[in-house]
């Protein structure tokens, strides 16, 4: 049986019409008949040609799953100087938890999607009632969006890096851009609404400007939301 490392592996990457081969615990499976390996890739997020034990760990399905797929060879046991190489701490993190490979990104977004979404969601009851604590309630959301968009920025570039290896996918391409262009819409809000307690009293001139400014949240966390279900859920072209 033929020996592979993960060199010559990663030339079986289900791209432009070369076979499909994934590793699991020193064993290579052939998935190029799998309609779910199309073009090489699984879920949009893990690529043939690469060593998945740690992946199928944090999969929700077992390793059992490989037996449908036949063996067409073993993976030869690389060492540190061979092998891409995670910091050592980190790598043993990963090994010994595999839920931090791919949860803690998703976990964390949910955070700033709904206080970025509370915030206009409260200004508007606000406007609505004329109730003034509507309207507090909608500042300590945006404190609380800005704040956790921040852990989220860390945690996705974390695993950005460790799991796709820092390639330019689509939806990373457009998350980037209107994560940061939400954070700064979010921060001058901040900074404006600490300043003006009374900006939307009335609502004309500027007070319309500020809302605008605020509304404009709920489709930046809409569209980013949206983009990066597809990457953790992603919809299967037929």
């Amino acid at each position: 049986m033929k020996e592979f490392d993960s060199k010559e592996l990663a030339k079986y990457n289900g791209e432009n019409g070369s076979p499909a081969y994934i590793a699991h615990k020193g064993k290579v499976y052939d998935v190029t008949g799998s309609k779910l390996w199309a073009a090489g890739t699984h879920m949009r997020r893990h690529r043939a040609g690469t060593n998945l034990t740690t992946d199928i760990q944090a999969a929700p399905h077992g390793p059992e799953i490989l037996e449908r797929y036949s063996q067409v060879g073993t993976l030869k046991e690389e060492t540190a100087e061979t092998a891409v190489a995670l910091p050592k701490i980190l790598a043993i993190l990963l090994e010994s938890n595999p839920f931090f490979r791919r949860h803690p990104h998703p976990m964390t977004v949910h955070f700033p999607i709904v206080f970025m979404l509370s915030t206009p969601f409260f200004n508007v009851l606000y406007l609505i009632t004329g109730i003034k604590s509507f309207e507090l309630t909608a500042l300590h959301c945006l404190a609380g969006g800005i704040l956790f968009t921040l852990v989220a920025m860390s945690t996705g570039v974390l695993t950005w890096w460790y799991n796709y290896l820092g390639k330019m996918l689509r939806p990373v391409a457009v998350k980037i851009p209107l994560t940061i262009v939400m954070l700064i819409t979010g921060i001058v809000a901040f900074v404006w609404r600490i300043n003006d307690p009374g900006v939307l009293d009335p609502l004309q001139g500027t007070g319309i400007v500020y809302l605008l400014l605020i509304l404009s949240l709920a489709p930046l966390t809409a569209v980013i939301g949206w983009y990066g279900a597809s990457m953790t859920f992603p919809i299967e072209k037929q």
